[in-house]
């Protein structure tokens, strides 16, 4: 028994004796492992006595994380090589490894390469290799004392120009009004009061802005800004005792209200956003587009930021650049918009609710888009205050609300449409005539309660032109029982609908139903544009294209630098469907009878269709409002289509309150070529 303890002990003893020491190499492994994985309490505990006396835990991890976050380090990877041969190392010795580490940063990649030095320690229980720390083993080149500063260098923001080289969206200047408490005399309070008034900033903001920490008495306190060109605004605030005015580059919208829905505009980043845009670079003194082509071509816009990041000494001087990147600045665009067209159009509708758009119908470029009521979109630039933009949001008119992406029942608009696909179904003989009843009331006997009326007209034997130069809703009703509803959907994509625009702005898609006809009544109500039919006035102008092409359906072009012109719906119609009804919506203008004869031009050869959407909730509801519509164009070497909305014209003659709207456009466009 006692031999075979002794034995037993004796192999233990020279399995110990056998063990492996410990190695470098093992600790340098551990070491960047930990690195990679940012686990700084690991790190820490490989490092010798003499490098823990000079720096806590606590203190070691706080410089990593402290530099890391100020250069806004992400992707860190280490890479080393270690000797092929092991190598038998002396207590006394000082081995060192190479290594380079790799990250991403605000300016761009940062490579920086060092070595670690170990040395052995031995304790009563072990002994053990550990890392002889210093500085330059956060970033190559780092002492005692030094830090990281980063830098971030914004670029341009790139900027928007209509056909003619007219600014859009521009770096511009606006002037930045504040006041300098040691400038103010005795009529302070009412000085306030009145700058509260003109920059729309409220005393109470201008006295908490007066009465912070830092405000001495010769600071200048800013509180709001007017545009450069407001001499107006200016000259009525230049006298008031204590206000100063300060250059500040600003983004400007030169045509203000008349583009804003089209343009959109850009503020401050917020938390919301920066925590959505995290990983594209984004800090919280960024702007960012909001809305319109601001938003739709943010990342264009924006550009790419540049940075600098450095090695400083505690007293601030720089010591060493280790990585420097110019920024890139963003991308101007130059639109097929003519701002002559967008301000004329917003002219003839900026007293209305409404929705327009403009286009040149042989090549789609888009010339104008337009949605009112508006608002300025320099105010959010000025810096627009809570007050204000609540007084914006919660208006009754809706001015934030953009229309001309936005659907709406087309009304007698419609009806060239539904003309198109009966001529190309064959259920359409333009030259036959269908009977209307003389009352102007139709309906059959398995529709209860359901009937279709028309405007008083004489005629009771109606053909196609007829029926469009009248607008007969009885006509196209028949017609669209006699097409048939399935037929008359599947003809409809042609036309685009249930198809998103092609098109940079988001624009809702026009539908014909919402999921099939319910009734006969209701599709017999979409031939005429009622039902559950709703168009955007873009596509509504678009839908016209194959008139005037002979077939083909454009795709809307935005972009001056873009091919034109672009289809987006080949063989829509036949020619003889088009000749057939860009004649009859010429007699629209011509026929004395026509609906828009009143509004027809000497000098501007017109054709076109109008139209009045009902919007109520049964045919005997009284209360329902109505929307005016009115698409044209010049046919002698077409150039512009204007399809317009207006809405609530019930008590205001109906589409013929749209009528003029769209011939002055014309008259301003095409009256002096």
């Amino acid at each position: 028994m006692c031999k075979t303890v002794f034995i037993l002990i004796c192999i233990v003893f020279s399995l110990v004796g056998c063990s492996e020491k410990p190695k470098p190499e093992t600790t340098f492994e551990s070491y960047m492992k930990a690195w990679e994985e940012q686990d700084f309490a690991k790190m820490y505990s490989h490092l010798s006595e003499n490098s823990k006396k000079q720096i806590t835990e606590e203190q070691f991890a706080e410089v990593y994380k402290k530099n890391y976050e100020e250069i806004k380090m992400s992707n860190f990877k280490a890479t080393y090589k270690l000797p092929k041969e092991e190598k038998k190392y002396e207590e006394e010795d000082k081995p060192t490894f190479d290594y380079t580490v790799k990250m991403d940063t605000l300016a761009g990649p940062l490579e920086t390469s060092y070595q670690a030095e170990l040395v052995h320690e031995k304790g009563e229980d072990n002994e053990k290799w550990v890392i002889n720390w210093n500085p330059s083993m956060i970033i190559a080149g780092m002492q005692e004392g030094d830090t990281l500063s980063a830098t971030t260098i914004k670029p341009e923001r790139g900027e928007i120009f209509d056909v003619n080289g007219e600014g859009l969206a521009v770096n511009g200047v606006i002037q930045e009004v504040g006041l300098v408490p040691g400038w103010m005399k005795e009529d302070a309070e009412e000085v306030k009061e009145k700058l509260s008034e003109l920059i729309n900033v409220p005393v109470e903001k201008i006295d908490a802005e007066l009465n912070q920490s830092w405000v001495k008495e010769d600071s200048f306190v800013p509180l709001g800004s007017v545009a450069d060109d407001d001499r107006e605004k200016i000259e009525a605030i230049r006298p008031l005792n204590g206000t100063k005015f300060m250059e500040k580059k600003a983004r400007v919208y030169p045509l203000k209200q008349a583009a804003a829905h089209l343009t959109g505009y850009v503020g401050k980043v917020t938390a919301d956003e920066l925590e959505k845009k995290k990983e594209e670079g984004y800090t919280g003194n960024d702007i960012i587009g909001k809305t319109g082509l601001e938003r739709a071509m943010e990342k264009e816009l924006r550009g790419q930021h540049g940075g600098e990041i450095v090695i400083k000494s505690a007293d601030g001087t720089t010591k060493d650049i280790l990585v420097k990147n110019e920024p890139v600045d963003g991308k101007d665009f130059t639109l097929t918009i003519d701002s002559a067209v967008q301000s004329s159009l917003y002219h003839q509708m900026r007293k209305d609710a409404g929705s327009a758009s403009a286009f040149n119908p042989t090549t789609g470029e888009v010339l104008a888009l337009v949605s009112t009521p508006s608002y300025d979109p320099n105010e959010f630039v000025f810096g627009v205050s809570g007050e204000r933009y609540n007084e914006l949001l919660n208006h009754s008119s809706a001015p934030l609300r953009n229309r001309f992406s936005k659907t709406y029942a087309p009304g007698s608009t419609f009806k060239p449409i539904t003309a198109a696909i009966g001529l190309e179904t064959g259920a359409i003989d333009p030259a036959e005539k269908k009977s209307v009843p003389a009352n102007n009331r139709w309906q059959k006997e398995s529709w209860g309660d359901h009937y279709v009326t028309r405007v008083k007209s004489p005629l009771t034997q109606v053909n196609l032109q007829d029926a469009l130069v009248r607008s007969d809703n009885i006509y196209f009703a028949k017609a669209i029982l006699d097409i048939g509803g399935e037929a008359f959907l599947q003809e409809s994509k042609r036309f685009g609908f249930d198809e998103k625009i092609p098109f940079p702005l988001g624009i809702e898609a026009s539908q014909i139903t919402n999921d099939g006809f319910a009734s006969e009544g209701q599709l017999a109500d979409t031939g005429y544009g009622q039902g559950q039919a709703e168009m955007s006035s873009l596509h509504l102008g678009l839908a016209y294209t194959p008139f005037i092409t002979k077939g083909t359906m454009l795709k809307p072009v935005l972009f001056a630098d873009e091919d034109k012109p672009q289809v987006w719906k080949e063989n829509v119609i036949s020619e003889d469907t088009a000749n057939t009804i860009v004649n009859d919506l010429v007699q629209v203008f011509e026929n004395p009878a026509g609906t828009a004869n009143d509004v027809k031009l000497a000098e501007v050869k017109l054709a076109g269709k109008t139209g009045t959407a009902e919007l109520k909730q049964s045919k005997d509801d009284k209360e329902g409002t109505e929307n005016g519509w009115f698409v044209a164009w010049n046919t002698e070497n077409p150039s512009l289509l204007v399809s317009m909305m207006i809405e609530d014209v019930k008590k205001r003659n109906g589409s013929h309150y749209v009528t003029p709207k769209v011939t002055k456009v014309f008259e301003d466009i095409l009256g002096s070529e």
